[in-house]
C-alpha cells in the first residue's frame, strides 16, 4: 500500500483508531497484533460495522475489494501515514516533554490556547510512539494550532517523536528522578529530554525556557528564538501565590487562582500563560481558563470525601515529585495521613531512592504514614506497610483513617486510586 494513494482515503475518514472496541462509522482501523492477540482476525466485522478501512500486517487477511489493506508493518505505516499528514500542515506545533507534569502542562496550555484558538491536543497518556501518530492524524483541517505530549523512558525516543510530529514550538517542563533504570541515571534523563532541545535548535524552531531552571537556561544558553519566563529580565515575569493550598499566579497586578495544589504546579501555569500571551491571547482570558480548568486525572487533584480532605496523585510517581507533594502536603492544616506508593523504574537507584522519601516522610512528621508496594515493604517495618494496594484496601475496611488530610501519590502499576473509596 501506497502511502500517497492511502492518503486520500484517509482524508476522507472520521478517525483512525487502533482500538476494535472503538470503531464507528467510516473509521479507519489499524489491527496491531501482539503476543496473545491477532487483531487482524477483526478485519472483516470492523468493515461489516462501518469501518472505512483496515491497515492488516499480514497477507492472508488481506481483501482490497473490501478497503483491507496488507503492509509489512502496522506501526512502521501508522507513523509514515503520520508523518505525511504532518506535512499537509500548515499549523504552529507545540512539542512537550518533561519529567513530570507533562499532561498538567499540556491541558493547562490547551485549556489557554483554546480561548482563542481551535486546538487539538494528546488525549489522555498518548504520548508514545503509537500515541503521538494518533494524535497526528486527529489534526483536522479546522484545526489552528496542537499541543503534542510526547513521554519517554529511554535515549532517542524523545528524537524519534520529533521526527513524526515536527514541533515549531517546544518545552521541557523539567528534568527530574523518572525512569533512571530506561535512561541509564540522571544524566541520561538530561541527555533523553534535551532531544527535543536538539530538534528545535536544528530546525531553527522557538523554545519556551523557565530561567528559574538551571538546565533549561545551561541546554538553551546563546540560543535564539526562544520565550523566557520565570524572571524580570524574561518575556514574561509571573509571581507565585497560593490560597488555600491552590496555587495560584500573577501577572501585572492581576491574579488567577488555579485548582491545582502544589507549588511545583506553578512553572505549569507560567509555561501555558506563557503561551497564551506571546499568541496573543489577552490575561483576562488566560485567567478564565486557568480559573475553570478542573483536573480529573489523579494529577494534584484535591478532592472533599465527607469530612476529610484528599489529594489525589496517583498517576506517576518518581523521587522529584514524590518529595514535591510530600513538601506541598505538610503545608496543609490540620492531621494529616499519607498513602505513598512503590516509584517504579528506577533500577539500581530503587532502594537507596524509595529511602530517601521514606525518611523525608518521617522527618517532616506526617500523623500517619502508609507505604503500597514491596520498594517500600523491603525498608519499612511498621505495620502499615504493604505489598499491594489489595492488602491496603483490606486494612481500610476495618480502620478507618481518623486525619482531616489524605495524600494518595505513588506509581500508575500501584493504583492507589482503587482505595479512595474505603477511606
Amino acid at each position: 500500500m501506497n502511502i500517497e494513494e492511502f492518503y486520500a482515503l484517509f482524508l476522507k475518514s472520521n478517525k483512525v483508531t487502533i482500538d476494535s472496541r472503538k470503531i464507528e462509522v467510516n473509521d479507519i482501523f489499524f489491527a496491531f497484533s501482539g503476543e496473545n492477540f491477532n487483531a487482524a482476525t477483526l478485519a472483516e466485522k470492523a468493515i461489516d460495522e462501518g469501518a472505512l478501512a483496515v491497515i492488516v500486517e499480514q497477507k492472508d487477511f488481506e481483501n482490497i475489494a473490501k478497503n483491507i489493506f496488507y503492509v509489512p508493518s502496522t506501526l512502521d505505516f501508522l507513523q509514515k501515514l503520520a508523518v505525511y499528514h504532518r506535512n499537509q500542515l500548515s499549523i504552529p506545533i507545540i512539542g512537550l516533554t518533561g519529567s513530570n507534569g507533562k499532561t498538567t502542562t499540556k491541558e493547562l496550555i490547551h485549556a489557554v490556547l483554546s480561548e482563542k484558538f481551535n486546538v487539538q491536543y494528546t488525549f489522555g497518556n498518548l504520548n508514545n510512539h503509537i500515541g503521538v501518530p494518533l494524535t497526528i492524524l486527529s489534526i483536522k483541517l479546522d484545526h489552528e494550532m496542537a499541543v503534542i505530549e510526547m513521554g519517554a523512558n529511554h535515549q532517542k525516543e524523545i528524537e524519534s517523536l520529533c521526527a513524526i510530529s515536527q514541533p515549531n514550538y517546544g518545552y521541557i517542563t523539567n528534568f527530574g528522578k523518572a525512569h533512571l533504570e530506561g535512561f541509564g541515571g540522571f544524566e541520561g534523563v538530561i541527555k533523553g529530554k534535551s532531544e527535543l532541545y536538539d530538534y528545535l535548535k536544528n530546525h531553527n524552531q522557538i523554545i519556551l525556557v523557565n530561567e528559574n531552571d538551571a538546565i533549561q537556561v545551561e541546554k538553551t544558553e546563546d540560543y535564539s528564538p526562544k520565550i523566557t519566563f520565570g524572571k524580570e529580565s524574561s518575556n514574561y515575569d509571573f509571581t507565585a501565590f497560593s490560597k488555600d493550598h491552590f496555587v495560584g499566579l500573577s501577572y501585572q497586578n492581576e491574579e488567577a487562582v488555579s485548582k491545582l495544589t502544589g507549588e511545583y504546579n506553578f512553572t505549569n501555569l507560567c509555561a501555558a500563560a506563557s503561551l497564551g500571551l506571546y499568541f496573543g491571547i489577552k490575561f483576562d482570558k488566560i485567567k478564565n481558563a486557568i480559573e475553570n480548568y478542573t483536573p480529573t486525572n489523579m494529577r494534584s487533584q484535591v478532592v472533599k470525601k465527607d469530612d476529610k480532605t484528599l489529594v489525589l496523585d496517583t498517576y506517576n510517581a518518581n523521587p522529584s515529585s514524590m518529595a514535591a507533594s510530600l513538601n506541598n502536603f505538610i503545608t496543609f492544616e490540620g492531621s494529616k495521613t499519607i498513602i505513598i506508593g512503590d516509584m517504579l523504574e528506577l533500577g539500581d537507584e530503587s532502594e537507596k531512592e524509595h529511602q530517601d522519601i521514606l525518611n523525608l516522610a518521617l522527618n517532616l512528621g506526617f500523623n500517619t504514614i502508609i507505604t503500597v508496594g514491596k520498594n517500600f515493604k523491603n525498608i519499612n517495618r511498621s505495620e502499615t506497610a504493604f505489598d499491594n494496594t489489595s492488602e491496603l484496601i483490606d486494612y481500610l475496611k476495618l480502620n478507618k483513617i481518623q486525619t482531616d488530610n489524605v495524600l494518595l501519590k505513588g506509581s500508575r502499576g500501584i493504583a492507589l486510586e482503587k482505595a479512595i473509596e474505603f477511606i
